[in-house]
């Protein structure tokens, strides 16, 4: 169930490994590109490492960088500093920070990172700065010097106030931490880019504090969510008009607690309510969950989509709650939203006449810490 309210590291042995790149960086109407990275491991413990690593710039200065590399053994960035680090699968993302984005020639730039590993650590041995790998001279790159294309969404955050938001396409992301009141913990919220349909995003969390209640819920939001923010949702819908609203989501979690990773779908009664309009149903599916139950008591089960699902009702606050829990956990689904809502219609627990008016998909957080990214997340009506 998912409320909403309106919106130093100590290493016991080190070694240090150094791997000198050749990238170049991508300057408008500049003849020759050129720089080296420079990537040290300084620190180094079981399951866990600390690096460091300086750009140089050969070439023509440039006002901002993006730095991209690929880990080989499964290593992952848990925290950073004078940069913004977002990962997806194996590869990393390194943009500047405010103070840090102008880079002369022959000038630097350096930023360091935590990340944690499962055994081998093996440093990068490419790096792409600005979308352009060159030689390291100052000759005149084999590659385009236009960065290639990351989509139509550029890369948010992370962003990490309880306020914060991100609009990405026709979705948006809140840090929605509406049941942290009395906990103690933190959360953040970034996007790695996406286009039309289709985004990658993440958020990074650490709650503790009473282990049966959920404490935030960063979701990626198509639709109404206590008022309507992005146009072109295709939402609302009415549940007899009987619509397909087919839905892709691939995601890893990482660390451990008590948590789930879910849709959560709203109904009203009126087909454009307001931000003070209560909805009368919820509906959330379940694909992975930790130690975690839904609200209200198990119905039995239902076979949807060629996979087993628990089927719970509940009742909280103003309207009712039906859950779909997955009877064992996966990380990728596609499934058509409209099965499981002729299923609870089917049942006689809500009428065909309410709307459809929100799609969300995130993890709901009731204490521990970890990580949820999002490879890939689409909705589409039709």
């Amino acid at each position: 169930m998912a409320k909403r309210h309106r919106l130093v590291l100590l290493a016991t042995t080190t070694a240090v490994t150094v791997v000198t790149a050749a990238v170049g960086v991508a300057v408008a109407h500049a003849a020759a590109v050129g720089c080296t990275v420079r990537y040290v491991v300084s620190a180094q413990w079981q399951g866990g490492f600390n690096a460091d690593v300086t750009i140089t710039n050969l070439g023509d200065p440039v006002s901002s960088w993006r730095l991209t590399w690929s880990f080989g053994s499964g290593q992952r960035v848990t925290q950073a500093w004078n940069a913004t680090v977002t990962q997806s699968a194996a590869q990393v993302t390194a943009t500047n920070v405010s103070y840090n984005g102008a880079i002369g020639t022959n000038g630097t730039a350096s930023f360091g990172f935590s990340g944690s590993s499962s055994g081998a650590n093996p440093a990068p041995t490419s790096f792409t700065l600005n979308g352009v790998t060159c030689t390291g001279s100052t000759n005149p790159s084999p590659t385009p010097t236009t960065p290639p294309p990351i989509g139509d969404y550029v890369p948010v955050g992370p962003l990490c106030n309880s306020s914060d938001l991100i609009d990405i396409g026709k979705y948006w992301i809140p840090n929605n931490q509406w049941g942290a009141t009395g906990a103690t913990g933190n959360q953040c919220i970034w996007t790695n880019g996406g286009s039309g349909d289709r985004i990658r995003w993440g958020t990074r969390y650490t709650w503790s504090g009473d282990a049966g209640s959920v404490k935030s819920y960063a979701a990626a939001i198509l639709g109404w969510h206590w008022g309507w923010r992005r146009p072109n949702t295709g939402l609302p819908v009415q549940v007899s008009a009987n619509r397909n609203v087919n839905t892709t989501w691939q995601f890893n979690v990482t660390g451990s607690g008590n948590m789930n990773v879910a849709y959560d779908m709203w109904f009203h009664p009126m087909a454009n309510p307001g931000s003070a309009d209560q909805p009368t149903d919820e509906l959330m599916i379940w694909l992975y969950r930790s130690n975690a139950s839904p609200a209200g008591t198990r119905q039995g089960t239902v076979t949807i989509a060629g996979t087993t699902w628990e089927v719970w009702r509940g009742y909280v606050g103003t309207w009712n709650v039906y859950s779909y829990v997955r009877t064992s956990n996966t990380t990728s689904a596609t499934l058509n939203i409209r099965d499981f809502t002729n299923d609870v219609v089917s049942r006689g627990w809500m009428s065909s006449s309410k709307y459809l008016t929100s799609v969300q998909a995130g993890p709901e957080i009731f204490t521990g810490s970890g990580e949820v990214q999002t490879g890939s997340y689409s909705v589409a009506i039709n």
